[in-house]
């Protein structure tokens, strides 16, 4: 498995995809370096007149409400639509599930629409799971990832979505697999907008990798022990960020090989 996710790592920077990021204002920028980091090409575009031409000329489609009002939620279901009908994969980040009505309403909308992947941290995949009353803080996770498994099991099943939860242990539910990452650094949580990246980054692997559940644990992979290997020579929060995207551009694959921590269940 470790060679072929590395596989996938070096096909998405052969292939350049375009990933179209319907994202929050917070991240954009770090979403767009992200991309760029792991060979993706991003765009950021919302506007309702071109929403649909662009999900027409990209590859794959990130979702992210992180920062929601009317005129994006829009624009996402406008995305999400026509990724579906164009055969597309799409991915969907439901940051803040669980804290507000308005939000809860807008992930059921998205839901309908079938995302290929969600991911989030335990408490969103939790709430929009509706599997306990887990509370969310804020967009934090106030849940260990291993808590969340069922409630990942019941979308999987539910939505045919891939779903990976976020946390000190990394976990991906496809249809029949789950696989446990374990790499990643707790200065990760300091930096804001690192889990939408990592969600951008799946955007770009389902965009040309086939199997969607090992695109995922590739880019999972790749991005968490991108992290991991950043915070060795990091001050602090800052310079993990920087040096987490000089990571991603430049990872070796005896690098990778050698620091993946991954297993395996049917």
């Amino acid at each position: 498995m470790v060679n072929k996710l590395w596989d996938h790592i070096q096909f998405v920077r052969d292939q350049s995809p375009l990933v179209h990021n319907i994202t929050n204002f917070v991240v954009m920028n770090n979403t767009a370096n992200a991309l760029l980091a792991v060979g993706a090409s991003p765009i950021m575009a919302h506007a309702h007149p071109e929403v649909k031409d662009m999900v027409s000329i990209c590859q794959a489609v990130v979702i992210n409400i992180g920062t929601l009002d009317e005129y994006f939620v829009k624009s996402m279901k406008m995305a999400a639509g026509q990724a579906n009908a164009l055969g597309k994969p799409w991915v969907l980040d439901p940051v803040g599930a669980g804290a507000t009505p308005f939000r809860d309403e807008v992930l059921s909308e998205l839901l309908a629409l079938h995302p290929t992947v969600i991911r989030g941290n335990a408490s969103e995949i939790m709430a929009l799971a509706k599997a306990n009353q887990t509370v969310t803080k804020g967009v934090d996770s106030t849940a260990e990832s291993n808590e969340a498994i069922d409630a990942a099991r019941f979308l999987q099943e539910t939505y045919g979505a891939v779903v990976c939860i976020s946390g000190a242990t990394d976990i991906i539910v496809g249809s029949g697999q789950t696989i446990f990452l374990k790499n990643g650094h707790p200065l990760m949580t300091k930096v804001t907008g690192l889990g939408c990246s990592a969600t951008a980054v799946i955007g770009a692997f389902i965009a040309v990798i086939p199997d969607k559940t090992e695109a995922v644990a590739a880019a999972m992979a790749l991005f968490s022990l991108a992290g991991e290997l950043a915070s060795q020579t990091a001050a602090g929060p800052g310079s993990l960020q920087v040096q987490l995207l000089d990571q991603l551009h430049s990872l070796s694959e005896a690098g990778f090989k050698q620091q993946l921590t991954i297993s395996l269940h049917g």
